[in-house]
């Protein structure tokens, strides 16, 4: 299993999610997909709605502040596959797994995938 490299989890953790959310919402829009879609596969996630979201946002939280006010949706366990060089399946469960896990859904938004597929309710 590969892992990332020493203090990569630290720096995730101190990111602010409000630096990163306009790049998400970037990368799918520029893909044809809408600002509500994302906000959809956020709340698959971590069960925010979009108040709670641009609170969030506002506020200024970093990931792992993020995380932990979040309750993760119980299928986070079919999240499987690739993301930044590492299968997100074989990560320790922590912050950067669960920046993983969105990253993960983003991209799988940005390239086309049905919502159904992405929400893991058509398995």
């Amino acid at each position: 299993m590969k892992k990332p490299p020493p203090g990569t989890e630290e720096r995730v953790a101190k990111m602010t999610f409000a630096s990163i959310y306009p790049l998400y919402l970037e990368k799918v829009e520029k893909k044809g997909r809408s600002k509500k879609e994302l906000h959809e596969v956020i709340k698959w996630l971590t069960g925010y709605s979009d108040k709670k979201l641009k609170s969030l946002i506002d506020d200024e939280v970093n990931f792992e502040t993020f995380f932990k006010k979040c309750k993760l949706n119980p299928n986070v366990h079919l999240i499987k596959g690739l993301i930044c060089g590492y299968r997100v399946e074989e990560l320790e469960d922590s912050v950067l797994k669960k920046c993983r896990y969105l990253d993960k859904l983003v991209d799988e938004l940005a390239r086309g995938k049905k919502m159904a597929s992405i929400l893991r309710s058509g398995d």
